[in-house]
């Protein structure tokens, strides 16, 4: 029987929100950071959960700390600034990194949470918030292998598939080049979507050809419900979003001395989305901004 384990929340988001119904669901108690960005949290109290007002009194009250926030900047902002999380961190908790963060950014914050007596790992999440919900995540994670082993039962509360990519960072590093592989190929589907509009191709007529041949796949069917019908619920992830993951993409290529010609293509067409005023917009929008040219 699964040992019930006392966790800490910091950042209730899209995902975050979904991952905490799962824990509760799981049998864990669960206390969280009262926060502004959190997604409504009645449900989450109603079940059990504490709110706590910083992330110091978070970590005060577990044993394993979960973070998904942002990305680096955050994550270090979280762990470290005053009244964080490591002013409360109990000597051999665990400190799970979910966000997207650089790998060189996860190395450092490593060496403070052990440092400080923790033990930390890298958890990057794939999908969607729809499969966080279900509690079907695929996470990758970098981590030792006893704490990999240790941890195992409480990510599979909220995740369906689980790889162990390496040590700490290794987890970060290919979710990155996950999200490159994943938003490379919406940003040349889009533009792809776009041209054939511009050339007049019924739109019915590109999903059928693309489905049944090469470009059939996970993100066509992403942005299958816009192409088809302008609904873009199908990919809920921001054009803000798919430039942070790129850029540190593109930071990590130079990091690693890696090839790197394709990725700034991508990366230039979010940053003229997102120059454009399109931040906030859900990435499939991008096949009606480059169609309008």
């Amino acid at each position: 029987m699964q040992t019930s384990r006392k966790v800490g929340l910091i950042g209730v988001g899209l995902m975050g929100h979904g991952i905490a119904a799962n824990i509760l669901r799981g049998g864990h108690t669960l206390c969280f950071l009262d926060h502004h960005g959190n997604q409504p949290v009645t449900d989450l109290l109603s079940a059990g959960a504490v709110a706590k007002s910083s992330g110091r009194e978070v970590a005060e009250a577990a044993e394993v700390v979960i973070l998904c926030v942002t990305g680096s900047p955050q994550v270090e902002a979280v762990l470290f600034e005053p009244g964080g999380v490591l002013e409360g961190l109990v000597p051999g908790s665990i400190v799970i990194d979910c966000s997207t963060a650089l790998p060189s950014s996860t190395e450092r914050v490593a060496a403070r949470v052990e440092a400080a007596g923790g033990r930390f790992m890298d958890a990057a999440m794939t999908r969607t918030p729809k499969e966080a919900e279900e509690g079907r995540l695929n996470l990758i994670v970098g981590a030792p292998e006893a704490l990999f082993a240790e941890a195992h039962p409480l990510l599979q509360c909220f995740a369906e598939n689980i790889v162990h990519a390496g040590q700490v960072g290794a987890g970060h590093t290919l979710k990155l080049l996950h999200n490159f592989v994943s938003l490379g190929f919406t940003a040349v589907l889009a533009e792809a979507a776009a041209a054939s509009r511009r050339a007049g191709i019924d739109d019915t007529a590109l999903l059928e050809v693309l489905g049944k041949g090469g470009g059939g796949g996970v993100i066509l069917e992403r942005l299958r419900p816009y192409i088809a019908s302008g609904d873009p619920s199908g990919f809920r992830f921001s054009v803000a979003n798919a430039l942070k993951d790129i850029g540190y993409y593109r930071t990590m290529t130079d990091d690693l001395a890696a090839e790197h010609g394709v990725a700034e293509a991508v990366l230039a067409l979010y940053q003229e989305a997102s120059d454009s005023g399109h931040g906030e917009s859900p990435v499939p929008e991008l096949v009606s901004l480059l169609a309008r040219g």
